[in-house]
């Protein structure tokens, strides 16, 4: 996959795929010309993920309501989305997620994405998942379901299709800026591996450990030659959202103890 260095964000049940995805297939009009995605929104597919990547171009509006902090070997940024291993706080049991707080462009792209086209060396083709509840055949959808956008109108590509396109295509030039963000933040030496206690009401303390964090001291003692390469790079946005993004764990408490109330009125 185009952006498989994200799956590290929280583990699908095969490692080889990205977070979400389990049954790509590469969009053709012999194959998929019967099929439509329906128009409802439902992210239950993400109600499991406690952790998402996102690109630095969507930080200044992520940072309001998630911790920003960096995993795996490449330091892959990615929002916090819940205080234990497969619990998304942001969404509830319907699938819904949490207004007013942002939805990631990651969770927003599902179920397309680009992947390697294996025919031709350095190409990307746009995939969906099959898996996808949102992924319907055309002619057996009930009454009852949301209007069906169809993915080609004869051979042709439909609308559903160019927008999806166009939307991976610029989440995949959003992912490459921020991996070379990563890229030249790190070989200033400005990470540093970090755990947070969070105490939620009731006073269960938890610890988050396995990310990594900018060192605001080490960022604050840079050369000035240093902190121009950042500046000219683009990647002091990237920065400076991390940095802010910090007093969003309070946000995340607060979440949690909201998802607490509800499941005590629901018991």
């Amino acid at each position: 996959m185009a952006d498989s260095g994200a799956r590290t964000a929280a583990a699908p049940a095969d490692a080889s795929m990205p977070l979400f995805y389990s049954r790509p297939e590469a969009l053709n009009p012999a194959r998929h010309g019967f099929l439509g995605l329906t128009a409802r929104s439902d992210f239950s597919f993400a109600r499991s993920a406690h952790a998402i990547p996102v690109v630095a171009s969507e930080m200044p509006a992520g940072m309001r309501s998630y911790p920003i902090v960096f995993i795996g070997t490449g330091k892959a940024p990615v929002i916090i989305t819940g205080v234990r291993q497969g619990e998304n706080l942001f969404v509830d049991a319907d699938g819904r997620w949490t207004a007013p707080h942002y939805i990631p462009a990651y969770v927003r792209r599902y179920p397309f994405i680009l992947a390697e086209d294996p025919t031709a060396s350095g190409r990307l083709t746009l995939c969906v998942d099959r898996a996808s509840e949102r992924v319907v055949d055309q002619s057996v959808a009930p009454p009852r379901e949301d209007k069906v956008a169809p993915f080609f109108n004869g051979a042709e590509p439909a609308e559903a299709t160019k927008q999806a396109l166009a939307f991976c295509n610029q989440f995949q030039i959003d992912f490459r800026a921020t991996r070379e963000m990563v890229e030249k933040i790190d070989a200033h030496g400005l990470f540093s591996p970090r755990q947070s206690k969070v105490t939620l009401e009731g006073g269960e303390v938890l610890n988050l450990t396995d990310f990594q964090v900018i060192d605001e001291e080490a960022f604050n003692k840079l050369s000035d030659e240093a902190f121009l390469d950042l500046r000219k790079s683009g990647a002091l946005v990237l920065v400076y959202c991390h940095l802010a993004s910090t007093n969003s764990w309070t946000s995340l408490v607060h979440q949690a103890s909201l998802r607490k109330a509800d499941s005590v009125k629901g018991g």
